[in-house]
């Protein structure tokens, strides 16, 4: 399993601008073969930050994914990103919380 996790840091008045303009590729995204998760949330406590959280099925997928994202029309909105930060993790194995 794959996760990518990550933030961005926009302008708090245009946080929800910026959350509208990724709901395509959200959807997009979520139709792919091998995605489990994909969004992009408000940070609860930071009204500037975006967050980003992705799982996918394995490297092949998320490959295919990135091959497609690259693809597709930028999102419309014209929200400057300020600052982020987008790492990948390789998970060897999974389990339930406390188990």
């Amino acid at each position: 399993m794959i996760i990518v996790a990550g933030y961005f840091v926009v302008d708090p008045a245009q946080r929800d601008q910026f959350l509208r303009s990724r709901a395509d590729v959200m959807r997009a995204s979520r139709a792919e073969a091998g995605c489990i998760t994909y969004a992009f949330t408000p940070d609860a406590l930071d009204p500037a930050r975006v967050l980003l959280f992705e799982r996918w099925e394995s490297k092949a997928a998320l490959a295919d994914h990135l091959t497609a994202l690259r693809q597709r029309p930028r999102p419309p909105g014209g929200v400057e990103v300020r600052e982020s930060e987008v790492l990948q993790y390789e998970i060897s194995a999974v389990g339930a919380v406390g188990s």
